[in-house]
C-alpha cells in the first residue's frame, strides 16, 4: 500500500490544506474541549509554516490526499517543531503516519535542524506510541503547553 503514496509540499492555505487541518482541529476540538479555546487548532496558523526553514506537507495516493504535517521554526535556531500531523481516520494503520514524521525529519535535517520538538496529548495514545517507537524522548512541556496537564511534549536529537 505505501508503495502507491507520495508526499509533497504545498501551501498551508491551500483548499486541501485548509481541508486537512479542518478535519484535524474538529477531531481535537472533541478530544480536547477544554484546551487552548476549544477549537483543536492547537495553536496552528498556517503562516507559522510560511517562513524560512518551516514546510507543510501532504502525504497523497493518486490525487487523494491522506494526510499532513508541518515544521515550524521554534525560537532555538537549532530547533523545529513538527505540528498539524494528521491522517484520515478511513486510511490508518497503514503507516502513513510514519511517512509523514519520517518527511519533515528529512526536511528538518536538510534545512540545518539538530533538534524536533513536538506536543501531543494524554488523550492521543497512538501519537504517544508513533512518536515514542521513533525515538522521541518525553521532555518537560514547554511554551503555551507548560501549565496544560494533558499535554505531552517531546524531541529527538536528529542525526547527520
Amino acid at each position: 500500500m505505501l508503495k502507491d503514496i507520495r508526499v509533497t509540499q504545498i501551501d498551508p492555505t491551500s483548499a486541501v490544506a485548509t481541508e486537512l487541518i479542518r478535519e484535524l482541529s474538529k477531531e481535537m476540538a472533541a478530544l480536547y474541549p477544554d484546551s487552548h479555546g476549544g477549537d483543536g487548532a492547537g495553536a496552528f496558523k498556517p503562516s507559522d509554516v510560511q517562513v524560512a526553514r518551516a514546510a507543510f506537507v501532504v502525504v497523497w495516493r493518486d490525487d487523494e490526499a491522506l494526510g499532513c504535517g508541518a515544521l515550524r521554526p521554534m525560537d532555538e535556531a537549532d530547533t523545529v517543531e513538527v505540528k498539524r500531523m494528521f491522517v484520515r481516520p478511513a486510511v490508518r494503520g497503514q503507516g502513513i503516519s510514519r511517512v509523514i514524521l519520517s518527511s519533515l525529519e528529512d526536511l528538518a535535517r536538510s534545512f540545518g535542524y539538530q533538534k524536533v520538538r513536538l506536543e501531543t496529548g494524554r488523550r492521543n495514545p497512538e501519537a504517544m506510541g508513533l512518536y515514542e517507537s521513533s525515538g522521541y524522548q518525553p521532555i518537560p512541556c514547554y511554551g503555551i503547553y507548560v501549565h496544560e496537564p494533558l499535554s505531552v511534549c517531546y524531541e529527538k536529537l536528529l542525526d547527520g
